[in-house]
């Protein structure tokens, strides 16, 4: 039988005690039922989100819908939706989620995140209730739409938090992509029964759809009242036994296994170090170590998952391609909305198989490309006074928009919550996922409402503005961004405090916990590892040269693992 050895690492306010030996080395299974029905019934949140953005662009071309929130224009006869009036009624949904995203965090840090997801699954509720309920007042729908906003906003910070702080480690990243996946569906639903609803006469053509977004949030809300905390979540709030009984049933594992042990290892080692350097103030998210680096690199890595274009298809699909003279342009979002769910579960595979930067980097390129064809067919070749006089110009820009979709679902979609996810140390998290989501939502805006505008002063050469932003999120993804893949939160953390170089990350070999615990013992002993109280000490450190193999502890209790790295 075996036995095990302790050793105790000194640590202000707290001792770690370490095992080694005794533990099930067993590998764990990829995943488990219970890790699946969590995955998806979590990110039930991004179907919400996904149905809507779906709804909303067929909305825009029905009669009905037209008749009773449009403008008349007296010279056709005809209702139509002016470009302010589409830009709002589009557009203000993406305000409430930028305002939902940033009072999210500090409302899961306080009540948890199971929840807050159940509680803003109502506010949605609410927003949905004000639209429907509207008979010709188009403001009405506008002020729906934000209520309905703040509730989405919310869960698309929290849906990502819980699943990242639940997942194991080998999963994190499919796990989180569900979210993107559960968007892709939602948009292809409400594409299908647009298609089914847009010939009635009546506001049923709409009002039918929107019904059907009440089944969501009530799945989602009631789902996640049966649903465990996450891990993460119940460690910080020294609920640790519950914490690792959670962790044990996601993992499909006993409490004795060594997976088990590693990870409650190093989320006691940050709890530690966090409680160390007592309460912070929330600027501590630019100030803290490596922070400013990682909290602008997340907000944007979100930004450009919106400046990729992807949204100006989805929006204003129906719109866009109507334009270029097809009979059905509902037909052809459903084309769109078919191949983003199809290709969503390639992106899934590929996550864990390639890692997220070498998808993320050629994903953008291949977007840039397409861009770059859709823009130039659609101005040089398209005639866009008689569209149905060059029908080989416009079945072109439909394939380049498919391939584009394929790409952006496969890659930037579903990739780049989970990337943002595992961005930053654990007491900042949430916080700053707010900011990273905050800033996608504000494009989401921004697109939405300024389109109309573009298209219409530059027609189709808007494009060359997405191809543009396409290659830009290349260039930062290869420059900036640490491959987590195969890594705890905990590793990525000191990877991005460890300064390692992005482009050779996939390569880096962590330190054993272990013996970075002894080095921080020993050179303690020897006054060899300083302990800074204030910021003022903590900069004195940075300019001192550390010995090899020393761990410096600044006085925010974040670890600066200097001369550990090694490369294979």
């Amino acid at each position: 039988m075996s036995t095990a050895t302790e050793f105790t690492v000194e640590m202000p306010h707290a001792t770690v005690v370490e095992e080694k030996g005794g533990h099930d080395e067993s590998p764990p299974p990829h995943y488990t039922p219970r890790t699946l029905i969590m995955c998806i019934l979590a990110s039930m949140g991004g179907l919400i989100f996904g149905f809507d953005v779906g709804q909303i662009s067929g909305f825009l071309a029905m009669n009905n819908f037209r008749q009773r929130f449009g403008e008349y224009d007296a010279t056709t006869w005809l209702y139509y939706f002016s470009n302010v009036r589409a830009g709002l009624v589009v557009g203000l949904l993406a305000i409430g989620n930028l305002f939902g995203a940033l009072i999210a965090a500090p409302i899961a840090n306080r009540f948890g995140r199971r929840r807050s997801i159940s509680a803003w699954c109502i506010v949605f509720v609410v927003g949905v209730v004000i639209q429907i309920s509207s008979n010709d007042g188009w403001y009405q729908i506008v002020v729906g739409r934000f209520i309905g906003g703040l509730g989405i906003g919310a869960l698309s910070i929290l849906v990502p938090l819980y699943v990242s702080e639940s997942a194991p480690t080998h999963f994190r990243g499919t796990a989180v992509s569900f979210f993107q996946l559960l968007i892709t569906v939602g948009i292809l639903i409400a594409n299908i029964i647009n298609f089914g609803t847009e010939r009635i006469q009546s506001s049923a053509s709409w009002r039918i759809t929107m019904g059907i977004s009440f089944l969501w949030p009530l799945v989602l809300g009631i789902g996640m009242i049966f649903m465990p905390e996450s891990p993460k979540y119940m460690f910080r709030q020294n609920r640790k036994a519950e914490a690792r009984e959670v962790m044990c049933k996601y993992l499909g594992v006993s409490q004795n296994h060594s997976t088990v042990a590693k990870e409650s290892r190093e989320m006691e080692q940050k709890l530690n170090e966090d409680e160390a350097g007592g309460d912070r103030p929330w600027y501590e998210i630019f100030t803290g170590p490596r922070m400013a680096y990682r909290t602008l690199l997340g907000i944007a890595l979100m930004s450009f998952q919106q400046l990729t274009g992807a949204n100006f298809f989805f929006y204003y699909g129906t719109v866009i391609f109507g334009a270029t003279g097809m009979d059905n342009p509902f037909v052809i979002q459903i084309i769109l909305g078919t191949v983003n769910v199809v290709c969503t579960f390639p992106g899934l595979w590929m996550i864990e198989k390639f890692g997220r930067r070498p998808c993320l980097v050629l994903g953008a390129a291949w977007m840039c490309m397409c861009f770059l064809v859709f823009a130039s067919v659609g101005h040089f070749a398209l005639d866009q006074q008689n569209p149905e006089r060059s029908p080989k110009a416009g079945a072109a820009m439909i394939v380049f928009a498919c391939l584009f979709i394929a790409a952006f679902a496969s890659t930037w979609g579903p990739m780049v919550w989970g990337v943002t996810a595992d961005l930053y140390p654990a007491r900042y998290r949430a916080v700053c996922m707010s900011l990273a989501i905050a800033s996608n939502w504000s494009w989401v805006f921004m697109i939405a409402f300024f389109t109309p505008f573009m298209t219409s002063a530059i027609d189709y050469r808007y494009g060359y503005l997405f191809a543009a932003c396409c290659a830009s999120a290349a260039a930062t993804v290869y420059f900036f961004v640490i491959e987590p893949k195969g890594r705890t939160m905990e590793e990525v953390d000191n990877m991005y405090i460890a300064r390692v170089k992005p482009w050779q990350s996939s390569c880096w070999v962590a330190p054993a916990v272990d013996d970075a615990a002894r080095a921080g013992s020993e050179t303690t002993a020897n006054n060899s590892v300083a302990v800074a109280s204030d910021s003022a000490a903590a900069n004195e450190l940075d300019t001192r040269e550390p010995e090899e193999n020393t761990v410096v502890v600044a006085g925010n209790g974040e670890e600066e693992w200097e001369s550990q790295a090694q490369y294979v």
